[in-house]
């Protein structure tokens, strides 16, 4: 990364270090984003490239609504294309002057067996290309470059969708044998003290 970013021009390298700085987006998922997010995952499983479009859009929508960003269309393709350097997973498009040309690509498909993408992975890549879109319209950044913060600001939109509602909001209950502890305990202490009453 260092031998990369000493390529860049000094302004370029502002930007860099400003996009490796920023490691965090700060997004409370609302409840339909967290019901897309599990949506997809039976979509994929149901391998329909429609519903997994629909929901990816939904997903982007709901992210940058709550980022008060400008949204960006996305499109899931079929089988990834490849060489010899690898897959290309996703792909983001931006285009500073029309949004209609500002794309989310995403492959749903591996190139070599064709088979569906994992759950974990298709999200990852689509939040990874968001972050990208994120990086021009809400942090305002001049480019978008793959540094030590863009991938953790990646991995807390990944951790924050996956979460489940009631696992931030609501306590663990105790376990059954802890509640019989605890039951009985309160029972020995009523004990004691109407012996001690007499």
């Amino acid at each position: 990364m260092r031998n990369w970013r000493a390529r860049l021009t000094p302004v370029q390298q502002r930007t860099y270090d400003r996009s490796a700085s920023i490691t965090d987006i700060p997004l409370t998922p609302p409840l339909p984003l967290l019901e897309a997010t599990r949506a997809l995952q039976d979509a994929l499983a149901a391998d329909d490239h429609r519903r997994v479009e629909s929901l990816a859009q939904t997903i982007v929508n709901h992210i940058c609504w709550q980022l008060k960003v400008r949204p960006v269309r996305v499109q899931i393709q079929g089988i990834r294309p490849s060489n010899r350097r690898g897959e290309l997973h996703g792909l983001y498009t931006h285009d500073g002057h029309t949004q209609q040309n500002t794309v989310i690509r995403v492959w749903m498909r591996t190139a070599k067996r064709g088979q569906v993408v994992a759950f974990r992975t298709f999200l990852r890549t689509l939040l990874h290309e968001v972050c990208h879109h994120l990086d021009y319209e809400y942090f305002h950044l001049r480019e978008s470059y793959h540094t030590e913060g863009f991938f953790q600001r990646e991995s807390s939109l990944f951790r924050a969708l996956l979460q489940q509602p009631e696992q931030r909001t609501q306590q663990p209950r105790p376990s059954l044998s802890a509640m019989v502890r605890d039951i009985l305990a309160g029972r020995g202490q009523q004990n004691e003290k109407s012996e001690h009453d007499q």
